[in-house]
């Protein structure tokens, strides 16, 4: 294989650009307009009208918090304006008609699958779909097929070898569809992606990442090439995807959430962006060669949460395309673009838990990035908010208690601390502003919803969300979860920036599950924020009547936290909306060969039972233990041949449980160690662990049984 080249980026054009500054000057001006009267508001709605410290930082909260806010807010309409009028005109997709892109050649590209202790044979299963699908275009000799993996867990990393081994001969994909797994992890996922490309980068012009619930289709993943090649000044081209496979009842709520509105945020966010935009790591394209120059990332030099390997590497690694001039772009109307979302409530936090920490850290890359692209710098600072936002919610409730606390308990004070002059000032309440200003702020959130509804009636697509009033309803059951959930999201945020910021693991998020939440576990994660909501109700209640009533919305979705949780968590539930028809979304009405083609194949797997555990099989089965053996290294060194014997002597007297995993990787990954364990392992007696496992299998394989005896 030769050495694929990049061509050199031709010069910018200026017109998108200028075009993105008036844009984005617009966007600025509505969101600070906005913020600047929603402020006076506020402080005429204050008693001090900001005439004391703690009135001066619920402004300061409020402020950022309310642009935060409108940002999405305006967004949204954007999108809304410019689905009305057929589309950004300056997008790369209406650059090239439908024509010329089908008359683009494809350049050699690598689709590269990272995992790590993912569901093997349901992972592989939809990377499966994606290379059938890409062989029905008849393009299949233009791409390679890439499984990179970091696990450790032998359990996982021999099922992951047999399983891209019978996929290679069911698809006839020698040569075609490789698998490697590093035996150092470093710098997580980037680290792996970067292993891989300095190992077989230089083979492809071009590289599809996807993550282990990705799916994309051929038609896209085509396409995608095709722009690519006619916009070399593009470094990365990212869709945006749909998520699906929701069973349960939140899973179907997500799912529906992001099918329906991001047609309005992906569109309106893309059109501010443009050629400035985000990475979001997967489901995209990247040119190989800028981006295994100018994206590598060194550790962070600072303290504590700021010092070590990047964790979250997609944003600044657009980050650094840009940088080196290249350009980065969202395109919302390539379609066909998939990922699935957590089952629970709980792995969502999980989740956040892991995805906060590596967000947190782009503070410092933010701060003390060189020469990074302003629309760079703030959507490091859009995804910082993601979970910053949370504490600076919970500290403006905490202020507003301490407000409260200082009109109802304390005597009125005309001179407050903060305020200087020599005549009093006088508290002054206004109930008919609050209550103008928290409808105000309540329409930026809910609005774009009703938006999304009128998007989708006007474009067509009521038929696919179950028509005009299942539509409707999914919209407001939606309402309903997101209201019960924002102040459970809130709590766990603040903890986790709280513990990211000190540097420290906390654990009452709960651990990642795919099965319902039971009420144990649901009562376990939600308790301290369930007391929390109840605490502060009544302490509200003790203050003033009115402020217990204003303190509602957020202590009653935390006193209903356990219950909401397992209730979100119900397969059951979810497919009986479905079966009402709520909450479905287009692509389960309408057939999608790649989302079909995923679905049979995890379907059969789901239903293959294992005799014997994946440690047992690569000792006991010849075939496989074969196929290790040619993946394992030989090791001349005669100290680690007398390192290895006596766990392979306690392995082969006692059976797999008797070692550590760490001491079956050692086993597993030395081809004399493994191959003298399958042959003490067959010469074991009847009534030995190995015999007896080697009994279960039956008659099911006797060429093989007959081979190894």
């Amino acid at each position: 294989m030769t050495e694929v080249v990049d061509e050199a980026p031709r010069e910018r054009s200026g017109a998108w650009r200028r075009t993105a500054t008036v844009r984005r000057f617009f966007l600025t001006l509505f969101v600070v307009g906005q913020t600047v009267v929603a402020s006076y508001f506020l402080l005429w709605i204050l008693p001090y009208h900001g005439g004391t410290w703690v009135e001066l930082g619920l402004l300061a909260l409020f402020i950022l918090l309310y642009m935060w806010i409108a940002v999405g807010f305006w967004t949204a309409v954007f999108g809304f304006v410019l689905r009305l009028i057929g589309g950004d005109r300056h997008s790369l997709l209406k650059r090239h008609p439908e024509s010329e892109l089908e008359n683009t050649a494809l350049a050699k590209t690598a689709i590269v699958m990272p995992i790590y202790h993912e569901p093997v044979q349901w992972t592989l299963s939809g990377l499966k779909a994606v290379y059938q699908d890409i062989e029905r275009t008849g393009h299949l000799d233009r791409f390679e097929f890439h499984i990179i993996s970091d696990s450790r867990d032998p359990n996982v990393w021999l099922q992951e070898q047999a399983e891209w081994h019978r996929l290679c001969e069911e698809l006839g994909a020698e040569g075609r569809l490789f698998y490697r797994r590093r035996r150092v992890n470093l710098n997580f996922k980037s680290g792996n992606v970067a292993d891989f490309l300095r190992r077989w980068g230089r083979r492809y012009r071009y590289m599809v990442v996807l993550d282990a619930d990705s799916l994309l289709s051929a038609g896209t993943i085509v396409k995608m090439v095709q722009l690519m090649e006619r916009e070399p000044n593009v470094g990365i081209l990212q869709t945006a995807p749909t998520i699906i496979n929701g069973e349960s009842l939140f899973a179907r709520v997500q799912q529906f959430a992001n099918r329906l509105y991001s047609s309005l945020f992906a569109t309106g966010l893309a059109a501010i962006q443009m050629g400035d935009a985000a990475f979001w790591g997967h489901n995209a394209i990247l040119r190989v060669e800028p981006f295994m120059t100018h994206c590598g990332l060194r550790k962070l030099r600072g303290f504590g949460l700021f010092r070590g390997p990047i964790m979250s590497h997609d944003f600044v690694e657009a980050a650094y395309m840009g940088r080196a001039g290249y350009e980065v772009w969202l395109e919302p109307e390539l379609g066909n673009s998939f990922e699935e979302s957590p089952p629970t409530i709980s792995d969502e936090l999980s989740r956040d838990n892991r995805w906060s920490r590596g967000n947190l850290q782009h503070l410092w890359i933010l701060l003390f990035g060189r020469k990074l692209r302003l629309a760079h710098r703030m959507a490091l600072l859009n995804g910082i908010m993601a979970y910053l936002a949370s504490p600076l919610w919970l500290a403006f409730l905490i202020l507003t208690t301490v407000e409260a606390v200082q009109m109802t308990v304390a005597s009125i004070n005309y001179f407050p601390e903060g305020h200087q002059g020599l005549f009093p000032l006088w508290p002054e309440w206004r109930p008919e502003w609050a209550i103008g200003l928290a409808l105000s702020t309540l329409s930026l959130l809910f609005l774009p919803k009703f938006l999304a509804i009128f998007d989708a009636v006007i474009h067509g697509f009521v038929r696919g969300f179950g028509g005009v009033w299942r539509l409707f309803f999914s919209v407001l059951l939606e309402i309903v979860v997101s209201v019960l959930l924002a102040p459970v999201r809130m709590m766990a945020h603040s903890r986790y920036v709280l513990g990211a910021l000190l540097n420290v693991s906390l654990s009452w998020a709960g651990q990642n599950r795919t099965e319902e939440t039971t009420w144990r576990d649901a009562f376990l994660t939600q308790f301290p924020g369930m007391l929390v909501g109840a605490g502060w109700s009544a302490f509200a209640w003790s203050l003033d009547p009115m402020f217990f009533l204003w303190s509602l919305p957020v202590a009653v979705p935390l006193v209903l936290a356990a219950p909401t949780s397992v209730v979100l968590s119900r397969v059951g539930l979810g497919r009986a909306f479905r079966k009402k028809g709520l909450l479905v979304i287009p692509e389960e009405l309408t057939p999608v060969a790649v989302l079909d083609d995923a679905r049979r194949a995890r379907a059969v797997s789901d239903d293959e039972v294992p005799v014997i555990t994946t440690v047992e099989a690569a000792v006991i089965r010849p075939r496989l233990n074969q196929l290790h053996l040619a993946l394992a290294r030989t090791d001349r060194h005669p100290r680690r041949a007398e390192l290895l014997a006596p766990l392979v002597q306690r392995l082969a007297d006692k059976g797999p449980e008797s070692l550590s995993r760490n001491e079956l990787s050692q086993v597993f990954r030395d081809r004399t160690a493994l191959a003298e364990l399958h042959r003490l392992a067959w010469r074991s007696a009847p009534d030995s662990f190995w015999g007896r496992r080697i009994a279960s299998l039956g008659n099911t394989e006797p060429d093989e049984q007959k081979a190894s005896t």
